[in-house]
């Protein structure tokens, strides 16, 4: 027995689950907002969760995307509790030296000014990855503005490190 979707089922509202989507707004489909001009983030309902149409390997570039995300946020988390380790300066044994305790304010602050430049780096390749997949637009990311971003928090991280292993007095 084959059942059969008629227009009217296929254009009502599905339920959601309360887990997913807790305050049960009306889903953004994509493909309905191709043409706007407003960018997709800042269309009607803002708590809306995006409905992608899987085309070819579009769910697989989606998660790819969230996945990336994730791995700045990542990063940035790392680097923010690097940073609230130096400034709070952990000596089990004896205390910090004078050196340590001037220098352990403004490298906590570099790195916690890295920690948000990695969380905005990481939002901002999200957002314009998502409003260029809603354009079908070819999507070909140069990464000068990653490359920047890794390159001075491994200059950084490097040079805490020659920092660290100098001021060593044991």
């Amino acid at each position: 027995m084959t059942s059969t979707i008629t227009d009217e089922e296929e254009t009502r509202p599905r339920r959601y689950n309360p887990l997913i989507n807790p305050t049960h707004t009306r889903p953004i489909l994509i493909n309905e907002h191709t043409n706007d001009k407003t960018h997709i983030f800042l269309t009607r309902p803002l708590l809306g969760p995006l409905v992608f149409e899987n085309v070819s390997s579009d769910a697989r570039d989606h998660c790819a995307n969230e996945r990336t995300f994730l791995s700045w946020l990542r990063l940035a988390m790392y680097l923010a509790i690097v940073s609230m380790a130096i400034i709070i300066s952990f000596h089990f044994k004896s205390q910090p030296t004078r050196l340590e305790r001037k220098m352990a304010l403004p490298l906590g602050l570099v790195f916690w000014l890295l920690s948000l430049a990695c969380l905005a780096n990481g939002f901002a390749n999200y957002v314009v990855t998502v409003r260029k997949y809603s354009r079908k637009a070819a999507l070909v990311q140069a990464g000068w503005k990653t490359q920047i971003v890794f390159t001075v928090v491994a200059v950084a991280i490097l040079g805490s490190c020659v920092l660290f292993l100098s001021t060593d007095q044991s």
